[in-house]
């Protein structure tokens, strides 16, 4: 059984500050994923799966340092969502991943720490 849990929360201008990098940071790197991902099944016929995806996250820290302000749990999470993306996908249930965009809703997924 799966279990989750929605909260309402209500931050301080300095958490909404933060919330709001994380929020910038992940969508980037989604949009990144999906570019690199699609570039690469052009190129070579074959996707990338969210583990090479998740590997290129520490180098791209180093690239770009602005990425390292959001936790990486929350990018990890985003590779996840276009690995899930894609496989919903190939399997028919959905249309192709789109690009995320600043209008649109904007969420975070956090690992649940017991």
């Amino acid at each position: 059984m799966l279990k989750a849990f929605k909260y309402r929360i209500y931050p301080t201008s300095e958490q909404s500050v933060l919330l709001a990098k994380s929020f910038g940071c992940t969508r980037w790197f989604y949009n990144y994923a999906l570019n690199l991902t699609s570039e690469t099944y052009k190129q070579t016929g074959k996707g990338l799966s969210r583990n090479e995806i998740i590997k290129l996250l520490p180098s791209m820290k180093k690239e770009y340092e602005w990425l390292a302000e959001a936790p990486s749990q929350v990018l990890q999470q985003a590779a996840l969502n276009l690995s899930s993306a894609f496989l919903n996908f190939f399997e028919g249930r959905a249309k192709y991943p789109n690009f995320k965009k600043k209008q649109n809703r904007q969420s975070i997924r956090f690992p649940l720490l017991l």
